[in-house]
């Protein structure tokens, strides 16, 4: 096939694998409420859940573990007087969660220690209290958005047509960016310097926040529906910024765009992906350098790999079910033994959230380094006042090989701090000439010392499915050490004189013992796992046959009954025929008389 190349990628092949359902988070009273947010948000130990709920706005908090159908009433995360809009997981501390509503309060919340959706008192759950409480907004607080790198800085957005900075630690607003229509959506820059908008008027922002000035505007998707962003590192020549949106025909479009020449429109136009109705939720993966798409109303997730300034298209996750609500859960989550590289969680008919991994084919024992690069570990580098006093630092990483534990399910990143290299934030007029970033090197975090015993999380609870089969990873028995001496037959028969011809002498007849035989608890499972495939495909089998056997029987009575009716059919409609043929000999025989009385 000359002129045909494949294209080498690790992740050509990723694909998504569904839950069972019963391995879902069953029973949940999801907002139906029509404002565009994500509904849920994700970390290593929980989900949060805008929750449909009377008496004011709640959210409801789901530990990971807890799979399966909930309780009729759960303890809600209580304190607002309407509906909650979106909310927000710090990623440095998972427990720590905000909140945005339709009242405008932005409140903080803690998850308590040993916290379950269980409840063994008899009045009921108890409901949780917000440790904070932020007031500033005049309108509804549609968005909520932590800082990649600084400690308790957050950003909410507002239909008062404003973007604030605050420090939650204070409870203070530093900065305000005023945009003159809704914020659509918002991300931050890898380090956190810069912060990316969408809004309403269908301009694309990027702001210095702490100087509250827009160093770039320029004009976004022309569609009158609503558009995403999210900031992604690029390979080469620094940020870049993915969006997504709609044409003025409402074609769904997707859009690549250079921090350096934003002025110039998106790289290689717009390209358009379909022509459904839904919003497109964008979510960047850094280790990977992938891209995905999920749709609102419809239940496909899209997925592309970054290279060379351009999207290519891998594959795409097809759900009959449609989702209104996705999150992804942060790398350092995923479960490693089963080459899980991102799991996603959508919401289905506003009542279950169903888990999706996506997944690289591979059979193998041991940890994949190439397929897992050092991802973000988790720990701020910098503290509320040092990024508002003009500092800035790059994420720090750790080694995802640090995690790997035997049941192959990662847990929180451990407690790795490197202090990096702070410098003060450029003026907004040295952004506008030159905002391509600095290249820095990405560096591996230390293990401390000693080296703390990760924590196993349960292992994930996506189902399997029969392709790609995988041999289970259970720890063998250390090959042997060969040697010279040691490769030499261990019993070595000495060699016997040549037998005299006076005194000929029978060989000895050799017993070997017979031979033992040792079970691999490998394939001894995997004997056990095709015996119990056999089984069950001889019972399905059996189940088909008889159902046909059923289906035959069926079949042959209603042939039965349809010939009952014919012959019915038929026997009536002989007897009317030879009805009428009388009735006709009567008056012709009724004619002939007439006929003769009138002749006479």
């Amino acid at each position: 096939m000359a002129g045909r190349f494949v294209r080498a990628s690790k992740y050509r092949h990723i694909y998504g694998r569904p839950t069972r359902k019963e391995q879902c988070y069953d029973n949940l009273h999801i907002s139906k409420n029509a404002w565009d947010s994500n509904i849920i948000k994700a970390n290593p130990h929980y989900l949060s859940v805008n929750w449909e709920s009377g008496g004011g706005g709640a959210f409801a908090v789901i530990p990971l573990s807890h799979r399966g159908r909930l309780p009729e009433q759960i303890p809600l995360f209580r304190g607002h007087t309407a509906p909650v809009l979106d909310t927000d997981w710090s990623p440095f501390n998972d427990s720590l969660v905000a909140s945005g509503s339709d009242d405008g309060k932005v409140f903080i919340w803690t998850v308590p220690e040993s916290f379950s959706v269980l409840s063994d008192d008899d009045k009921g759950p108890t409901d949780v209290d917000p440790v904070s409480k932020l007031a500033g907004h005049s309108r509804k607080v549609g968005h909520v958005l932590f800082h990649n790198t600084a400690e308790n800085i957050l950003a909410t957005s507002s239909g008062d047509y404003s973007v604030k900075l605050w420090d939650i630690s204070s409870g203070a607003s530093h900065s305000t960016l005023k945009h003159p229509e809704v914020v659509q959506s918002m991300s931050w820059s890898t380090n956190g310097s810069m912060l990316v908008t969408t809004c309403r008027d269908k301009k694309l922002r990027v702001w210095d926040p702490r100087q509250e000035a827009a160093v770039h505007e320029v004009q976004g998707h022309t569609g009158a529906k609503n558009s995403r962003a999210v900031w992604m590192t690029g390979d080469v020549g620094g940020d870049k910024i993915a969006t997504t949106g709609f044409s003025k025909m409402s074609d769904r479009q997707l859009g690549l765009w250079d921090l350096r020449n934003l002025e110039n429109s998106p790289l290689n136009g717009f390209e358009m992906l379909d022509t459904i109705s839904g919003v497109c939720m964008p979510f960047w993966d850094e280790g990977t350098k992938c891209l995905y798409l999920a749709g609102k109303g419809d239940g496909n997730i899209r997925y592309f790999e970054y290279s060379n300034d351009e999207f290519i298209f891998l594959s795409e996750y097809k759900s009959g079910d449609p989702q209104r609500g996705v999150a992804f859960l942060p790398k350092r989550g995923v479960a490693l033994h089963e080459n899980e590289i991102m799991r996603a969680f959508k919401t289905v008919n506003d009542t279950y959230i169903e888990p999706i991994s996506f997944i690289v084919p591979r059979r193998a024992e041991t940890f994949q380094s190439d397929i897992y690069p050092p991802c973000f570990n988790g720990e701020a580098v910098l503290t509320a006042d040092a990024w508002l006093g003009g500092q800035d630092a790059e994420q720090q990483t750790m080694d995802l090989e640090t995690l790997y534990g035997g049941d192959g399910q990662s847990s929180a990143a451990p407690k790795i701090l490197k202090t990096p290299p702070t410098h003060p934030a450029p003026s907004v007029a040295a952004r506008a000439v030159a905002v391509e970033p600095v290249p820095t090197k990405t560096t591996t975090a230390p293990l401390p010392k000693p080296a703390p015993e990760p924590v196993k999380a349960p292992v994930s609870p996506v189902k399997e499915t029969p392709a790609p089969v995988r041999v289970p990873s259970e720890e063998r028995a250390p090959k042997p050490i060969v040697t010279e001496e040691s490769a030499k037959p261990a019993d070595r028969i000495p060699e016997l004189p040549n037998p005299t011809p006076q005194a000929k002498q029978e060989p000895a007849k050799q017993t070997t013992p017979p031979p033992q035989h040792s079970t691999d608890p490998v394939i001894a499972d995997q004997l056990a796992r095709i015996t119990s495939l056999l089984e069950l495909q001889t019972k399905t089998l059996a189940s088909q046959n008889e159902q046909l056997a059923n289906q035959n029987e069926h079949i042959a009575e209603l042939t039965k009954e349809l010939d009952t009716l014919k012959n019915k059919v038929d026997t009536k409609a002989n007897e009317e025929s030879s009805r009428k043929d009388e009735i006709i000999r009567k008056l012709e025989l009724e004619l002939e008389a007439s006929k003769s009385k009138i002749s006479e």
